[in-house]
C-alpha cells in the first residue's frame, strides 16, 4: 500500500467515524416511531406507551407509536426489518415473538440478524390463575388434582407458539401432568373464557389477570418468579408454593434495523434508561402490573442468545409449533 493510498484509507475512516458523530449529535431531527406488535392493550402496548413520552422528553423530541399487529409479530417485524437503517423506526419487541418465533417458524420473513438490540425496557412475570371451580386451594393441591384426573383441565393461551403456551408446556413437562391445551388469539378472548369456566388454567402476565385475582374471580395459584408481585402479595412464588425452578418471564425491549450507527444506538439506550427511571414512570408501571428493568444493549443481546438457545430446545422438546 503506497503512502497516498494509506492517507486515503485514513481520511475514509476519519469521515466515517465524524459522520457517525454528527448523526449523533443532531439526532433526533424528526418524530420516532416505536412500532408494536400488538394491538392496543397488554404488555407489549403498555409498555411502549410507558416508555414514548419520557423518551420524547429525554430526547428533546416527539415519540408516536404505531401499533402493527398480526402474524404472530411478523408484521410489525418485517416492517422493522425493511426500514431505514437511521434510527427513527423502532421495534418494540416482545420475548416470545424474538426468541420464539425462529424454531417455530423456519420461514420467518424477519431474521433476528435484521435487528441490533438498543435495550430492554420492562419485564413481566406469568402468573399461575385458574377457576374458581378447580378442588385446588394452592399450586400443590392443583398439581396433585390434574395428576389424578389427567387430560379433564384445558388451559387457555394467547396462541399457538406463544408464551403462555410455551410455558405452560413447561409447566406440564416439570409436574408430569397433561392438561389440554386451547389456543386462542390473543390474551381477551381467553381470559373471558377463562373467566367463565370453560378453561381451567392460564398462566400469563399480571396485566391480564391480576384484577381478577384480586377480586376473587380467578385463583392465583402462584407467581412464577423470585419475588412476589406487588399488586397480588398473597399469592406466593412458585419456589414458595412447593416448583421450584419453575421461573418464566416475558420481557419487552427495543431494537434498531441492523446498520443503524452505534453512535445513535448508544444515544437512544442512554435517553431510554433515563426515561425508565423518572419516579412518574415507575409509578405507571407499578399500577399497570409492569417491572422495569432496564439493560443495555450489550446485556441484551448475550440474553437474547442464551433464550434463543433454550427456547428452541423447549420448543422441540414438547413439539410445539405455529399455528
Amino acid at each position: 500500500m503506497t503512502h497516498t493510498t494509506s492517507r486515503r484509507a485514513w481520511l475514509a475512516l476519519a469521515l466515517a467515524a465524524s459522520c457517525g458523530t454528527a448523526a449523533a449529535q443532531g439526532f433526533p431531527a424528526r418524530p420516532i416511531t416505536l412500532v408494536v406488535p400488538n394491538p392496543p392493550g397488554g404488555l407489549v402496548d403498555g409498555s411502549a406507551r410507558l416508555l414514548s413520552d419520557p423518551l420524547g422528553r429525554a430526547l428533546n423530541g416527539s415519540v408516536v407509536i404505531d401499533n402493527r399487529a398480526g402474524g404472530s409479530g411478523n408484521v410489525a417485524y418485517s416492517h422493522v426489518a425493511r426500514a431505514p437503517a437511521d434510527g427513527y423506526t423502532l421495534l418494540v419487541s416482545y420475548s416470545a415473538y424474538h426468541v420464539g418465533n425462529p424454531s417455530l417458524s423456519p420461514k420467518l420473513p424477519w431474521a433476528q440478524k435484521d435487528f441490533v438490540p438498543v435495550a430492554m425496557i420492562t419485564v413481566a412475570t406469568n402468573v399461575i390463575a385458574v377457576h374458581p371451580s378447580v378442588p385446588a386451594q394452592n399450586l400443590k393441591d392443583f398439581i396433585a388434582y390434574t395428576k389424578t384426573n389427567p387430560g379433564k383441565l384445558s388451559y387457555a393461551s394467547q396462541g399457538s407458539g406463544s408464551l403462555s403456551h410455551i410455558g405452560t408446556e413447561m409447566f406440564k413437562m416439570q409436574t408430569g401432568t397433561r392438561i389440554v391445551h386451547i389456543p386462542y388469539r390473543g390474551s381477551g378472548p381467553a381470559i373471558q373464557d377463562v373467566l367463565t369456566g370453560q378453561v381451567q388454567l392460564f398462566i400469563t402476565t399480571p396485566p391480564s389477570v391480576m384484577g381478577h385475582v384480586q377480586a376473587g374471580k380467578l385463583k392465583g395459584l402462584a407467581v412464577a418468579a423470585k419475588t412476589r408481585h406487588p399488586a397480588m402479595p398473597d399469592v406466593p412464588t412458585t419456589a414458595e408454593a412447593g416448583l421450584p425452578g419453575f421461573e418464566l418471564e416475558a420481557w419487552v425491549s427495543i431494537f434498531a434495523p441492523a446498520g443503524t450507527p452505534p453512535d445513535v444506538v448508544a444515544r437512544l439506550s442512554a435517553a431510554i434508561k433515563q426515561a425508565m427511571e423518572q419516579p412518574e414512570t415507575r409509578t405507571r408501571a407499578t399500577t399497570a402490573g409492569i417491572d422495569i428493568r432496564y439493560r443495555g444493549a450489550s446485556d441484551l443481546d448475550a440474553q437474547v442468545k442464551q433464550e434463543t438457545e433454550f427456547w428452541a430446545k423447549t420448543i422441540k422438546a414438547a413439539g410445539i409449533t405455529a399455528e
